[in-house]
C-alpha cells in the first residue's frame, strides 16, 4: 500500500549497514514516520523505536510491541528506555530515534517542545554502534495521498567523541547529527 497508494521512494539504502546494530535517527513529522522509515530496508532489517509510554493502553500495547516499540517516559531522564536501547543495539538492532524528541507541528502549542535532544547520540556512543541520520517527508499529508519520501545518509562520524565523556560527546554528535538531517531533508 505504502508503494502504491502513497508512491514511497527511498534512497541511500546503501548507508545502511547490513549487519550489526546502529541508531537510525530521523525527523519527526507524524506518528506515521516509522513506517516509511523502516519498509524500505525491511525485512533485512527491521526497526526497533521508542514509543511514549501515554500509548501503551490495551488493545495498542499490542499492536506497538508487535510493531518493534518499547515505552519511553517522555519529560524525564528515563535511564530505563536508554538502556533498554543500548542493550537493543549492542545485540544487533536498528533502533530508530527522533532526535526532536517529539512531532513538529507549526502553529500548534505543544506540552514538548520538538527540539534535538541527545539521546540517538548518547545511544550510539555507549552502544558502541553507528549513527545513521535519515530524513522522510509527506507523512503529514497522508489524506491527499501525497507522495512519501525517505533518504538515509552515510553514518556520521562519532568515532573521536567515543571513550571521553559521554554527555560532552553526545552533544556534540547531536549537533553533527542535525546538520545531517537538515541537509537530507533539503533533498527531499
Amino acid at each position: 500500500m505504502l508503494y502504491g497508494l502513497f508512491r514511497l521512494h527511498a534512497r541511500g539504502r546503501e548507508n545502511i549497514p547490513a549487519e550489526g546494530g546502529f541508531v537510525l535517527a530521523c525527523n519527526h513529522v507524524s506518528s506515521f514516520d516509522p513506517w516509511p522509515l523502516g519498509l524500505p530496508i525491511w525485512p533485512g532489517r527491521f526497526l526497533r523505536f521508542m514509543a511514549k509510554s501515554e500509548l501503551y493502553w490495551f488493545p495498542l500495547t499490542l499492536i506497538l510491541n508487535g510493531a518493534g516499540a518499547f515505552p519511553v517516559r517522555r519529560g524525564q531522564a528515563d535511564a530505563e528506555a536508554i538502556e533498554t536501547a543500548v542493550q537493543l543495539a549492542r545485540a544487533g538492532n536498528v533502533v530508530a530515534m527522533f532526535p526532536e524528541g517529539t512531532r513538529r507541528r507549526k502553529g500548534l502549542v505543544k506540552r514538548f517542545e520538538a527540539r534535538p535532544r541527545t539521546g540517538a547520540a548518547r545511544i550510539a556512543l555507549e552502544a558502541g554502534v553507528p549513527l545513521v541520520p535519515a530524513a522522510v517527508s509527506g507523512t503529514d499529508r497522508l489524506l491527499r495521498l501525497g507522495p512519501l519520501r525517505v533518504v538515509y545518509g552515510a553514518p556520521v562520524d562519532i568515532d573521536d567523541l567515543r571513550g571521553g565523556d559521554v554527555r560532552e560527546g553526545a552533544y556534540e554528535a547531536t549537533i553533527r547529527l542535525m546538520a545531517r538531517i537538515e541537509e537530507l531533508e533539503a533533498t527531499l
